[in-house]
């Protein structure tokens, strides 16, 4: 069980399994999960729908909307795992001011792999099209953010194992050795 509030944003381009390993991680770590794209206005849902890719000013509420989640769960001493792309430094710094202890797990892999994925994918508003400018745009985490890497084609049951590992190095007394 955890004692630690662990807050942790599950970051990548559409396509890498944000949701299902957020989804997974929120239920081994016993935390609330919040899926990102459930926050995106109707205008930026539809914007995307249309394959538009959305722009810095696009993003700005979404990501102060996901920064206040992560800022309510630092007020009330719990912790809570996001599922959000996450894509440029600058946006994590936004999500940061929320948290700034957040966890970011990016889950990154080959072009190739995310379109086929996204091809595979019929019940999500962001279009197969859309893949290259998310690509376009992203910063991976840098040395200074509190990151790690891990690649998408790991089961997710690992890619659990493995976050799980690293929250049990920041705290061991809060996770157990996973």
């Amino acid at each position: 069980m955890v004692q630690t509030p662990f807050r942790v944003v599950v970051m990548g381009v559409s396509g890498c399994g944000k949701s299902t390993v957020g989804h997974l991680l929120a239920g081994r770590l016993a935390l609330p999960f919040v899926e990102g794209d459930d926050l995106h206005s109707a205008a930026n849902v539809a914007k995307m729908a249309a394959g538009q890719p959305l722009t810095d000013e696009d993003r700005v509420g979404w990501l102060q909307a996901l920064s206040q989640r992560l800022q309510q769960a630092v007020h009330h001493d719990q912790g809570v795992v996001v599922a959000c792309s996450a894509l440029k430094k600058a946006y994590r710094d936004v999500l940061r001011q929320g948290a700034p202890d957040v966890l970011f797990v990016h889950l990154q892999g080959s072009t190739e792999v995310l379109a086929e994925r996204l091809q595979q994918r019929t019940a999500h508003y962001m279009p197969p099209t859309l893949l290259q400018s998310q690509l376009a745009i992203l910063e991976p985490p840098q040395a200074d953010e509190t990151a790690m890497t891990l690649d998408m084609l790991m089961p997710p049951e690992q890619q659990c194992k493995q976050v799980m590992q690293y929250l049990h190095t920041l705290c061991p007394a809060s996770v157990g050795a996973a």
